[in-house]
């Protein structure tokens, strides 16, 4: 299963470890993480192409999970996208980051976490959980 990993694209460096995290508790549950802006690069006159991309990656996934430490329009694009395809969205972000309503509200599970471990930690029991669920035991 497929699961398509929202994040700002200028922040990419600052959330390094916490994407590392995501991507390891997802592959230790048998997922495969993909984290969008780490597979294309496009320029300023590539938006419709950009879009068109993400929106296509989203559809071929599974579960969406949004890292929202940095709020990001792009990053509530790709939500809103997933919410009208019937995509679940986990929203993460690190406690000393300012709280997005919209994300919240929009969201299925919401992640709030102190350091790259304790997101791996909370991640890996909220998936088991999801997991759970969905398998009807």
């Amino acid at each position: 299963m497929k699961v398509y990993i929202a994040a700002s694209y200028s922040k990419r460096n600052q959330i390094q470890d916490e994407l590392s995290a995501v991507k390891e508790t997802l592959t230790k549950q048998s997922l495969t993480p993909f984290v969008f802006i780490d597979n294309y690069n496009f320029n300023s006159s590539q938006s419709k192409e950009m879009m068109e991309t993400a929106f296509a990656e989203i559809d071929k996934s599974s579960l969406l999970i949004a890292e929202v430490s940095d709020k990001a329009i792009g990053i509530g694009v790709e939500i809103g996208y997933a919410k009208a395809k019937n995509k679940p969205v986990i929203y993460l972000r690190n406690a000393n980051a300012e709280h997005s309503t919209t994300v919240a509200g929009t969201s299925d599970h919401i992640l709030i976490y102190n350091n790259a471990n304790d997101l791996e930690i909370k991640l890996n029991d909220l998936l088991e959980k999801i997991i759970v669920a969905h398998s009807g035991k």
